[in-house]
């Protein structure tokens, strides 16, 4: 049986030429969807959460230890919390202004059930006095910082705290695992609404402890957790 052939009599051959355009084609395009997708990426990057800020809208209603608050969208740290109803927590983030020429102070704050936290202030005489090791350290003028003993899990943690208030400011900070991060600290109040809030911040917002409550209650305030 012999082979069909053109008008001239030339058997049908392969066209090389037509599959080097459609490979280049090809590459085309896969090069174009690449560059989509790294210019979402590049977007989505630049973008980011929105920042917190005091007087944000589109709140959540969560209750909370028998308390609702509203709390706005922007605050949340995680986006399977905004939803509303009864809650067991919500984390949430702050922006403290502590000092008129200088950025914000983020804090993390987690809010939860008072029977779940002790309070910094209540550590202080039942807990941390007995693990005091030798010794005070230096550096933020009103406080008193007192080394724990190296152990129970305390090795290379500092209480820092006010001697002379009833109802004191306390916090207890630890040395970050990366050396060019400054110290993170921990502290946590119970608040008249029934809510104890957890705050997690840098040890350099110490430098202005006398302004935390005071910053801090505007924003539990705007949210109904006082």
């Amino acid at each position: 049986m012999s082979l069909s052939t053109e008008a001239g009599g030339r058997p049908h051959s392969h066209n090389p030429g037509v599959a080097y355009n459609l490979a280049g084609l090809a590459l085309l395009v896969l090069l174009l969807a690449v560059g989509f997708a790294y210019l979402i990426d590049q977007a989505g990057r630049s973008t980011g959460p929105a920042e917190p800020a005091l007087g944000d809208t589109q709140p959540v209603l969560q209750t909370i230890g028998g308390r609702e608050l509203s709390i706005p969208t922007s605050w949340f740290r995680y986006g399977e919390q905004m939803k509303d109803g009864f809650a067991s927590q919500a984390d949430l983030r702050f922006n403290l202004s502590l000092a008129p020429d200088a950025p914000p102070t983020p804090v993390e704050v987690t809010l939860l059930p008072r029977s779940r936290a002790r309070a910094s202030s209540e550590l202080l005489d039942r807990v941390y006095l007995h693990q005091f090791g030798a010794g005070i350290r230096e550096g933020y003028p009103g406080l008193v910082g007192k080394p724990m003993m190296a152990r129970e899990g305390y090795d290379g943690e500092t209480v820092w705290y006010d001697a002379l208030s009833p109802n004191p400011f306390v916090a207890k900070c630890a040395i970050e695992v990366e050396p060019d991060r400054p110290d993170s600290c921990l502290r946590t109040i119970h608040l008249q609404s029934g809510i104890a809030a957890v705050l997690k911040f840098d040890a350099t917002a110490l430098v202005n402890w006398r302004r935390f409550n005071d910053e801090l209650a505007l924003w539990l305030g705007q949210i109904g957790a006082l």
